[in-house]
């Protein structure tokens, strides 16, 4: 019997066969471990068809507290922000794994779920240790236009791509007060941040403080790391894990691509950005990540030494802004 912890394999099958018909016979059904928002499960058939099931299950989320509870929590969190995403970024030719058919009705199940393209290949990440260096350097550059593309995607308010209404406050004023809670929320925790908490929120402010007003956003995918681009056989990439995707400053992603990408950065830089915007998300960025860390080690994410090493790099990241 196939089965997983949201559906039974009755129910499962059910489902697949009302969406793509009585040739697909589930044969196997498994958990994909690493995700932190919402669970993935890889689902192979006896006529050699593979695609993912999507459960936004948000007792399965490691960050729920926040999202009940924390009105400044910059949320990319649940279907409807993944099935916007899917669409948006369709329409403007950027590649993202084909949602095959959405469950929102919350008839049967407290949570929705949704039947998704299993793209075959691997991480970004997998290619910055490639032996081919032409095809890395051709890769790269098609990750470079493909986010090109993406971030010349513009308007004058930020927000999700649903939301036109101008906001009372500048973008970056609201990534500020999610970088005070995680600063607060580290230093109960960690030595260094405790420390340094006071040092580190004037440096916050004193950032803050350098950024001169705008009024034009770039659409940005807010957590793009290596993992987040999927590479298919046909060496061409395929944005992941899309929910968080938004108008926002241009350079919140870009200063989260320049240390995530390391090295292989340099085929992502834009040369027109605002230094001051780069260095306060960087900064947020990495109090961001102290908490983030934290909070996934103990909440026991799967992989807590994965979750232990975010946070402590990232501390001393913050520290080392301070000098």
């Amino acid at each position: 019997m196939i089965s997983n912890n949201h559906l039974t394999g009755e129910e499962l099958q059910d489902y697949v066969y009302n969406v793509f018909g009585a040739g697909y016979i589930i044969t196997q059904s498994a958990r994909v471990h690493g995700g932190a928002q919402k669970v993935i499960y890889k689902m192979d058939f006896k006529n050699g068809f593979t695609c993912l099931l999507y459960v936004w299950d948000i007792s399965s989320n490691y960050f729920q507290e926040e999202i009940v509870n924390e009105p400044t929590f910059h949320s990319s969190y649940g279907s409807e922000r993944f099935s916007m995403n899917t669409r948006f970024l369709a329409q403007h030719g950027i590649r993202t794994p084909t949602l095959y058919h959405l469950n929102n009705d919350r008839d049967r199940y407290a949570y929705d779920f949704a039947l998704v393209e299993y793209v075959d290949g691997q991480k970004a990440e997998a290619y910055f240790q490639h032996k081919n260096h032409n095809d890395r350097n051709i890769l790269f550059q098609r990750i470079r236009d493909m986010l090109s593309t993406m971030h010349n995607i513009q308007r004058n308010v930020y927000g999700n791509a649903n939301d036109n209404r101008k906001k009372a406050e500048p973008c970056y004023k609201v990534q500020r007060l999610d970088a005070e809670t995680a600063l607060s929320y580290a230093s109960r925790y960690m030595t260094d941040i405790r420390k340094n908490e006071e040092r580190l929120l004037e440096k916050l402010y004193e950032l803050e403080a350098a950024i001169r007003p705008r009024d034009l956003y770039s659409f940005i995918h807010g957590e793009l790391g290596p993992d987040h681009i999927w590479i298919d056989h046909a060496m061409q990439p395929c944005l992941i894990d899309i929910e968080g995707a938004e108008f926002f400053d241009i350079e919140h992603e870009h200063s989260f691509l320049e240390f995530r990408f390391g090295d292989f950065y340099h085929y992502l830089k834009n040369n027109d950005l605002d230094p001051a915007r780069m260095i306060f998300y960087r900064f947020c960025h990495h109090l961001s990540l102290v908490s983030g860390g934290l909070k996934l080690l103990h909440r026991q994410f799967p992989d807590q030494q994965f979750a232990r090493n975010l946070a402590e790099y990232h501390a001393r990241c913050a520290v080392q802004m301070l000098m």
